[in-house]
């Protein structure tokens, strides 16, 4: 298992939408996360990411 570094959810990096940044794969729970990360990776990298508000509800 993988972590969103937008959410931080957990999610099968077999079926889940994924992007390389620096060199590194990153895994996401959905296509929004994945945009969300490709539009400003350091805004998650940093430690700074949050999903207050992302409303994930029932992923």
């Amino acid at each position: 298992m993988a972590k969103d570094p937008v959410c931080g959810m957990q999610v099968d990096e077999k079926k889940a939408p994924s992007t390389t940044h620096g060199g590194q794969k990153y895994y996401f729970c959905c296509d929004g996360c994945k945009s969300a990360f490709e539009k400003d990776p350091a805004k998650f990298l940093g430690g700074q990411g949050s999903h207050a508000g992302h409303g994930h509800g029932g992923h």
